[in-house]
């Protein structure tokens, strides 16, 4: 073999694994962006994760809104007034007594549906068809009648919801607001989406 042919073997080995690593480099990077698509994004990771929630400079009678899972969450911190008043309303409710447990955990099956009775943590989602409920605190409104005692007002349709997310009687909402999954992490912390028994 002479040398010119082997200068020429040698130049087509080294072309060869020249270009074999260049379409591996390639191949890997046409292949990443299907390979990343598989894994949940971290929004999409986020979606279904736990909220922590500092509630230490939520006022009596004040509404905060965070949002779990894409849907907007209430914690409500009530006063002596407010849970005095919520009694007196059974005879009016659907389900003063929230019977219907897919409405919330066993944990908060109780007159005030939460887990401490000041702070009231429910989904604010009519559940209707789906509108958001306006947070009517003031006591016996013009336009909601002199037995208003507080509560949310779904304007969609005209249904009403006390300061527990119980249902009125005889408004188009078939169910008690939804209360999640929740725990107390210390006195002024919640976590949404994790029972107490996860702790």
């Amino acid at each position: 073999m002479s040398g010119e042919e082997e200068v020429d073997k040698n130049k087509r080995r080294i072309l060869l694994a020249a270009a074999t690593a260049m379409g591996g480099i390639g191949a890997a990077y046409v292949a990443t962006p299907f390979i990343i698509s598989m894994d949940p994004s971290a929004r999409a990771e986020a979606a279904g994760a736990p909220v922590e929630v500092d509630i230490s400079k939520l006022q009596y009678g004040q509404l905060l809104t965070v949002e779990w899972r894409g849907k907007p969450v209430w914690i409500l911190r009530r006063d002596a007034e407010m849970l005095k008043n919520m009694m007196s309303l059974n005879d009016m409710l659907r389900d003063p007594h929230s019977d219907e447990l897919s409405q919330q955990p066993v944990y908060a099956k109780n007159d005030y549906r939460s887990l401490n009775k000041e702070y009231m943590v429910m989904i604010g989602i009519c559940t209707h068809l789906g509108c958001a409920p306006t947070f009517r605190p003031e006591l016996g409104p013009e336009d909601l009648g002199p037995e208003w005692k507080g509560g949310f007002f779904c304007p969609c349709h005209g249904s009403r919801y006390d300061l527990a997310g119980r249902v009125f009687a005889g408004v188009p909402a078939p169910s008690n607001l939804v209360v999640p999954p929740y725990r107390f992490v210390t006195s002024t912390r919640l976590l949404i989406g994790v029972d107490p028994e996860h702790a």
